[in-house]
C-alpha cells in the first residue's frame, strides 16, 4: 500500500497566513511580526489522529473493492491463457475484448479513488483549519502581531518566512490557546492511503501480446 505525500496541505499554507511582509510594510512604522509552522501545529492537535484514522478506513474501502476487480481480471485472464487455443475465433475475440474492458475499468476505479480520498480528506480538515485560523487570530489580536507568517515548507515549496527570531515563533502560544501542550518537536503528520493497482500478472501481459499478434 503505498502513502499520500506527506500532510502538508499547501493549499491550506495560503489561508492560514494573515498575510505577507510587503515593500509597503518597509515604509509605515515598525510592526509587530509573528509566524508559525502549520505543519507542526497541526501534527499536534488531537483532529490529526483522528482525520487519519478516518482516512485509513476509507482508502481501505476502495483498496479492497479495487483488489476485487483484479481478481476477477487476473481469474479470467488465466481461464483466458489456459483455453485460448482451443476457443473458437469469436469466442476468443470476445475474450480478448472483455479482459481489455476490464483493464480499463480497473484504471479508471483507480483514478476515481484516488480523487475521491483526496476530497474526503479535505472535507475532514477544514473544520480543522478553521479551529486553526481562529486560534491564530486570537493569539496574534492578544500578543500584539499585526503579521503572522509560516515558517513551514512543504513539498518543493519555499516557507514565506526564511530567517525570524526565536521569540516570533507562535507555534507553541496557538497550541496553548487550543488547550494543547507542546510536543518537544513535531510529531510525524498523518497520512492517508491511496488505493494502488497490483501489478501486472503475466495473464494480464500474454493477453495484451496475444491482442497485438492477432492485430
Amino acid at each position: 500500500m503505498s502513502s499520500f505525500p506527506k500532510f502538508r496541505l499547501l493549499l491550506a499554507t495560503a489561508a492560514l497566513t494573515l498575510t505577507t511582509a510587503t515593500a509597503t510594510l518597509a515604509q509605515t512604522a515598525p510592526q509587530k511580526i509573528g509566524y508559525t509552522n502549520v505543519d507542526y501545529v497541526l501534527s499536534q492537535m488531537p483532529e490529526s489522529k483522528q482525520i487519519e484514522s478516518q482516512l485509513k478506513d476509507y482508502s481501505t474501502q476502495l483498496e479492497n473493492q479495487l483488489k476485487a476487480k483484479y481478481q476477477e481480471y487476473q481469474t479470467k485472464g488465466e481461464a483466458y491463457q489456459k483455453g485460448a487455443a482451443t476457443m473458437a475465433e469469436p469466442v476468443r475475440a470476445d475474450k480478448e475484448k472483455e479482459l481489455q474492458s476490464l483493464q480499463q475499468s480497473i484504471q479508471e476505479f483507480q483514478r476515481n479513488a484516488e480523487a475521491s480520498v483526496q476530497q474526503k480528506q479535505q472535507a475532514l480538515l477544514k473544520p480543522v483549519l478553521d479551529k486553526l485560523q481562529k486560534n491564530i487570530d486570537a493569539v496574534a489580536d492578544e500578543n500584539g502581531y499585526a503579521y503572522v507568517l509560516n515558517s513551514d515548507a512543504g513539498y518543493g515549496t519555499t516557507p514565506i518566512l526564511l530567517h525570524g527570531p526565536k521569540d516570533g515563533d507562535i507555534s507553541d502560544l496557538v497550541l496553548k490557546k487550543m488547550g494543547i501542550t507542546p510536543g518537544a518537536a513535531p510529531a510525524a503528520a498523518p497520512t492517508a492511503a491511496k488505493p494502488a493497482a497490483p501489478a501486472a500478472t503475466p495473464a494480464a501481459t500474454s493477453t495484451k501480446t496475444k491482442t497485438k499478434s492477432k492485430k
